[in-house]
């Protein structure tokens, strides 16, 4: 088992990685925000802290981050580990992709040029004890967390659909429409509502995304999770009201492929039974691809009202869907 020393991103390709308390992790991508993060195989970069510190024995004036590395670990021994081995730190996953890479800048059969670390100490450590990874399982991580090799290589096969359950399972994405939110003006609780109860139900929470009430950028956001497949489910809250700036079930009915109107109509007739003011919701839901759209309520109370109603059966929805179970009707 080992712990998490220190977080480092770079917004920019070519600046310093500084340290920060905790980032996001996105499947498929890497860290929200970090410039080296994509649809590749080094999606993060991990350091052993003893290495840095027998570096810094010999002299070196390095900080955090300095290496380009994403992620310092202290107690695993990261280039031991063979590429394939899985590591897990609270809800995320990464998987070891590449041992070791070219110093920065460094230009084939030049041993003098490369990154400044290597001009000024004659050494950089980070191409034979740097460890890359991508991301499996999304989630939050920060300093201080523990990490701990959960799989071998050669148990790679437990990451496929057929034995996710319960460890891996379908995966949701968090969309926040809030003017307020977005300014920072507002807490997003509604975001943590949905958090929570879809990580009690099973669910993997790839990512969550923050915008303001604008029917293009939400739709544009909608297509692009569904159509890279980022996440099975989709769970929206706010902008389903009846002000002016609401345009939650517009931006999913113009992403959408198909419409699912008896999801919406199911939390409509639940929450006529708490309050009559639930007839006033436009809430939506749809499929694009093979995700699944459903849009919620603005308030913290009203979203998980209608979560809990209809979470427990979302995963038969998603079966089917999916490919994975067939249509409610039995065979004759």
């Amino acid at each position: 088992m080992g712990k998490i020393l220190a977080i480092c991103v770079s917004k920019k390709k070519g600046t310093p990685k500084k340290s920060v308390k905790e980032v996001e992790f996105v499947a498929g991508h890497g860290i929200k925000g970090d410039a080296h993060a994509g649809e590749w195989h080094r999606q993060v970069s991990l350091l052993s802290s003893q290495k840095i510190e027998e570096f810094r024995a010999k002299g070196a004036n390095v900080n955090d981050g300095d290496f380009g590395e994403n992620l310092i670990i202290d107690g695993i021994d990261l280039r031991s580990l063979p590429v394939g081995t899985l590591l897990k730190c609270g809800e995320v996953i990464f998987e070891i992709t590449q041992i070791g890479k070219e110093c920065h800048n460094q230009s084939a059969g030049n041993s003098v040029s490369g990154c400044t670390i290597y001009k000024t100490m004659g050494d950089c450590i980070m191409p034979r004890e740097g460890v890359f990874a991508k991301v499996i399982r999304g989630g939050f991580i920060a300093a201080g967390d523990e990490i701990t090799q959960t799989f071998g290589s050669e148990d790679r096969e437990k990451l496929t659909v057929k034995n996710r359950e319960p460890e891996i399972s379908y995966s949701v994405w968090i969309v926040t429409a809030s003017d307020r939110g977005f300014k920072g003006e507002r807490e997003d609780l509604s975001g943590k509502v949905i958090r929570e109860i879809a990580q009690n139900a099973g669910y993997i929470v790839a990512g969550y995304t923050l915008l303001a009430d604008n029917k293009n950028k939400i739709k544009k956001e909608l297509k692009r999770i569904c159509d890279k497949k980022i996440a099975n489910l989709i769970l929206t809250t706010g902008g389903t009201g009846l002000s002016p700036r609401d345009c939650m079930p517009e931006a999913t009915m113009e992403a959408a492929n198909k419409l699912v109107p008896g999801i919406a109509e199911a939390m409509r007739a639940n929450g006529m039974a708490i309050t009559k003011r639930a007839m006033l919701s436009r809430s939506a839901a749809a499929i694009r691809g093979s995700s699944l759209i459903i849009n919620l309520p603005g308030s913290p109370k009203a979203v998980r009202e209608n979560l809990e109603f209809i979470i427990g059966d979302l995963r038969h929805a998603l079966d089917i869907l999916t490919g994975k179970a067939e249509e409610c009707a039995s065979k004759v």
